[in-house]
């Protein structure tokens, strides 16, 4: 018997309303010593996620280490989207553990999780293993997180692939939320990140629009 094709989407891809992004930990002193992903390249799938998820409307939890006695500020990119976003500050290295942060992604109420954050093998890594064990299903944008080595980076995506989670990336996130160009809502909102910050992929945009008028 043969297989019929539905024109639905599955439902394991992310829409804007099913889900929470949490960002992790994108503070200076943690990006110092990340060796695995170049600095400039992670700040801008970082700003590519903090714009999608302003742009969607996806709620945001946005979370530090010590930021006023160690690891300071957070990346402009996601400060400059979220100016006035309230920011959990933790002395756990698993955000999973602080009790404030555990409160707001509970008033949140979403059982799908975005996640990434600084360093990939420690305060992203605890998070998303605790939280799979919950129940949750989770997400790491592994683009937007780094280590202080590669081994380590990909030693902690191993681990958390293999307890469940699901690897995505920043462009990926965006152009899933999207998913058709006939959306015209968020049309604006896809076309002009892409142009900030999706190298090759948005100078192609910006041509197509430009010489061919493309909308």
């Amino acid at each position: 018997m043969s297989i019929k094709a539905i024109a639905k989407p599955a439902k394991t891809l992310l829409s804007p309303k099913d889900h929470a992004l949490i960002l992790i930990d994108h503070q200076s002193q943690m990006a110092f010593n990340t060796k695995s992903i170049d600095i400039t390249n992670l700040r801008t799938n970082v700003a590519i996620l903090a714009h999608t998820a302003k742009g969607f409307k996806v709620p945001t939890i946005l979370t530090t280490i010590s930021k006023d006695t160690f690891a300071g500020p957070l990346f402009s990119e996601i400060t400059d989207v979220f100016p006035d976003a309230e920011v959990t500050d933790r002395t756990t290295l698993n955000g999973w553990e602080d009790e404030n942060l555990i409160r707001r992604v509970n008033a949140v109420g979403k059982d799908r999780l975005v996640i990434c954050g600084l360093w990939t093998s420690v305060c992203c890594n605890g998070p998303v293993l605790s939280a799979l064990e919950q129940g949750y299903e989770v997400y790491i944008v592994t683009d937007a997180c780094g280590d202080c080595t590669t081994e380590a980076h990909e030693r902690a995506v191993e681990r958390m692939i293999q307890a469940g989670a699901r690897p995505i990336t920043a462009l990926g996130y965006l152009s899933e939320l999207q998913r058709d160009w006939a959306r015209q809502e968020t049309y604006d909102v896809t076309t002009s990140i892409a142009k900030q910050y999706g190298g090759a992929f948005g100078v192609g945009v910006q041509y197509v629009k430009t010489m061919f008028g493309a909308h």
